[in-house]
């Protein structure tokens, strides 16, 4: 007998789609389903809420969403009557966004960059980049779990692990690190908790997640998305940046929240601004596009990752890739000076946020002695792992007219650009750069921190300030791995068509397993 609810082949007639089939769901093909009246961003939202609550903090327990945002549903309501009555913002009307939380939300959930001396009240106003996503009609989803003060604390900590929301754990394989400082927007992604969530990047911090995760991770160029409202390290090198499953999927959301901001001088630069993505994305493919084999420094930390790099390259020459191999980027092995910049930059530019959130909120510190205090007074819950040495270093610092830091933001700047990557993209005339982004992901120790032993291949572009794209390029023991293209300053446009390109002539399709540990 047929139920009331199925068609005539016995398949149910309900077009609303499970929770697992959201959680699969790329942006694409959500927007169709809203167009077509299959599906409404109240429902979406709904579901996504639901598998937050079965796989993050339950099940797996990926403690990858810190908070879910209490006017997600008000918002995705709301949205869903605009679409009724004709208005559609933006190609993200109704699509759920998850956001690290160490970007300024006023509304929705709190911002605490992982700390409890951030926790007891909201910053007086909305991110830039947030007030772009709630014009683009967007939906808030929620706050992901993050590396406590995007991992700028201890140079011994847990990469996901943050006072406010415990360990994050890798999707693939639980006992795993999920890399840092944007865990959890990696993880939550991959895990089918929103199809698109904003990372923010200083060394590493989206394209290492994005790659140990198995999504796609944008690393804009420096200026290209203001940092006004995000909790900062370095105004060198700090960028806020998209991380989804497709390239399509990031580069759409990397449009909406591009473009100059009056109080980010970054963004105000001649060849910055808005980024506008082509339309339909480049599908010209990849004969005659050539590309440098970057391989001094990135390759030969791990023999599976370097299998699967050899078999990529060998599809992609037969694609018609023009591989300049080797393509090496000339001072690759001599940018020793980023952390006197990152400890001068950090003290000042934190102490800016610290004061501008006192004002409203008298309870959280006023500057660095005082963050370094608290830390100390509540050591049992901020302290207990690893603790705050990155911290005290940067207290001793002098500020931005220091002539040592002066001399190392120079030479650093002058290497990682001109005698570096801009060096080897006219040397032997390439779109973009190509390395492995970093090893498979580590084991979780709390103990001892982070495996000192992984390779982190596109770290010249954050010395930079230039552009990378991270792509999933398959599994090692159940691990994924990643290549990243480098490209030049403010070229993101040309970027992302090279790896849409890249990405459907590899064709990789990946998910997350939730294995225990490791099998070979």
């Amino acid at each position: 007998m047929q139920s009331d609810d199925q068609g005539p082949s016995g398949q149910s007639s309900d077009p609303s789609p499970t929770t697992a089939e959201v959680a699969s769901l790329g942006v694409a093909e959500l927007r169709r389903r809203f167009e077509a009246g299959e599906t409404s961003s109240v429902e979406v939202v709904n579901r996504l809420l639901e598998r937050i609550e079965a796989v993050d903090r339950n099940g797996p327990k990926l403690r990858s969403v810190l908070a879910v945002a209490d006017d997600a549903l008000e918002t995705a309501a709301q949205l869903d009557q605009e679409r009724a009555n004709g208005r559609v913002r933006s190609p993200l009307h109704g699509i759920p966004v998850l956001v690290k939380d160490n970007i300024d939300t006023a509304g929705g959930a709190l911002t605490t960059a992982g700390s409890l001396a951030l926790a007891t009240g909201r910053p007086a106003a909305d991110a830039w980049v947030i007030r772009q996503l709630r014009s683009a009609g967007a939906v808030v989803l929620g706050k992901t779990n993050l590396s406590e003060w995007a991992n700028f604390r201890s140079e011994h900590s847990s990469s996901g692990w943050s006072g406010c929301g415990g360990q994050t754990r890798n999707p693939y394989v639980l006992d795993r690190s999920p890399s840092g400082s944007s865990s959890g927007s990696g993880v939550a992604v991959a895990a089918g908790l929103a199809p698109l969530a904003l990372g923010t990047e200083t060394d590493g911090s989206i394209l290492s997640p994005a790659s140990v995760s198995g999504v796609v991770g944008i690393k804009p160029t420096v200026g290209r998305v203001s940092r006004g409202g995000v909790v900062p390290i370095s105004s060198t090198q700090d960028t806020v940046g998209p991380m989804a499953r497709s390239v399509a999927d990031a580069a759409e959301l990397l449009e909406v929240i591009s473009g100059p901001d009056p109080a980010d001088a970054a963004t105000r630069v001649r060849r910055g601004g808005r980024f506008e993505l082509a339309r339909p994305l480049s599908a010209a493919g990849l004969k005659g596009m050539r590309l440098g084999v970057a391989r001094s420094e990135f390759f030969g930390h791990s023999s599976a990752m370097d299998r699967l790099v050899e078999e990529a390259l060998a599809v992609l020459a037969d694609a018609g890739a023009v591989l300049v191999d080797p393509a090496n980027i000339p001072t690759s092995t001599a940018l020793r000076e980023k952390f006197t910049v990152l400890l001068t930059e950090f003290k000042v530019g934190v102490e800016a946020y610290l004061r501008a959130r006192h004002a409203t909120d008298p309870s959280v510190p006023e500057s660095l002695a005082e963050l370094i205090r608290f830390n100390s007074d509540h050591a049992e819950q901020e302290l207990p792992w690893f603790g705050q040495d990155i911290f005290v270093e940067a207290e001793k610092t002098s500020g931005l007219q220091d002539p040592a830091y002066r001399r190392a933001r120079a030479r650093g700047l002058r290497r990682s650009r001109a005698q570096g990557i801009d060096a080897a993209l006219i040397e032997h005339r390439v779109s973009a750069l190509l390395v492995p982004t970093n090893s498979p992901a580590w084991s979780i120790d709390l103990v001892n921190g982070d495996s000192s032993s992984t390779a982190y291949g596109p770290r010249i572009a954050a010395l930079a300030g230039y552009p990378a794209i991270t792509l999933p390029l398959g599994l090692v023991s159940g691990l994924p791995v990643g290549i990243s293209l480098i490209g030049a300053a403010w070229e993101e446009r040309h970027l992302i068509e090279v790896a849409a390109a890249v990405e459907t002539t590899l064709q990789v399709a990946i998910r997350p397993a939730f294995l225990a540990e490791v099998e070979p």
